[in-house]
C-alpha cells in the first residue's frame, strides 16, 4: 500500500512539473497587429473631434505626458484636458508608429511614432503645426481590448533658448520711493 502511494505522489509531482514547463504560446505578433489596429482605429476617432471617443482609448488609469505641462492621470482628468483641445476649430492629430513591441508574457505592448498636430495659436488664432514623436504604452485589458497606460509626446521643435523673464512688479511704496529719490 505504502508503495502505491509512494508511485502516485511520484506521478502527481511529474504531471505537475509538466504543466509548469509548458510554455504560453508567442502572440507577440499578433498583439501587435492588434494594437497597430487599435492606432488606426485612434486617429480616425480623433478627426471626429469627440472627446469620449478620444478617451475611451485610454485606461481609467492612464496617464498622459504632454511638454510643458504636468502629469495628467486618469480618464477623467485626460477628458478634461482634452476637451478645449478638441473645442479648438484648428485641432488636428494624426500619429503613426514606426516601431512597436510587445511583451512575451502578451499583455505589453509599446509603440513608438511620430505625430503632427495642428491647434491655434493662443494670441491671434492661426493655425500652427507641430509635429514630434510619441511613445504610447499599451496593456491589455480583461476583455481582450487594448487601452493605453501611459501616453507621452515631445515636439521636434527647438526648445527656447531662454525661459520667459518673469514681469517685475513693484510695490505702490517703492514706486513712490523710487520718484523721490529721482527728484532730489
Amino acid at each position: 500500500m505504502l508503495r502505491y502511494r509512494f508511485l502516485f505522489a511520484c506521478i502527481g509531482l511529474f504531471a505537475l512539473t509538466a504543466a509548469c514547463t509548458r510554455t504560453a504560446p508567442d502572440t507577440r505578433d499578433a498583439d501587435i497587429k492588434a494594437v497597430k489596429g487599435v492606432e488606426a482605429a485612434w486617429v480616425e476617432d480623433i478627426a471626429t473631434k469627440d472627446v469620449d471617443k478620444f478617451a475611451s482609448y485610454y485606461s481609467d488609469d492612464a496617464s498622459v505626458l504632454m511638454p510643458n505641462a504636468p502629469i495628467i492621470s486618469g480618464k477623467d482628468n485626460i477628458k478634461a484636458a482634452l476637451k478645449p483641445m478638441l473645442a479648438d476649430p484648428n485641432f488636428a492629430l494624426t500619429f503613426q508608429s514606426t516601431r512597436a513591441e510587445a511583451s512575451k508574457g502578451g499583455d505589453f505592448v509599446y509603440t513608438v511614432g511620430t505625430y503632427s498636430m495642428t491647434m491655434s495659436r493662443p494670441k491671434d488664432k492661426t493655425a500652427v503645426t507641430d509635429k514630434g514623436k510619441y511613445l504610447t504604452v499599451f496593456k491589455k485589458a480583461a476583455d481582450g481590448s487594448w487601452k493605453a497606460v501611459a501616453d507621452m509626446m515631445n515636439s521636434d521643435l527647438p526648445a527656447r533658448s531662454e525661459p520667459p523673464q518673469p514681469r517685475k512688479h513693484r510695490s505702490h511704496r517703492a514706486a513712490r520711493g523710487h520718484r523721490r529719490a529721482r527728484s532730489r
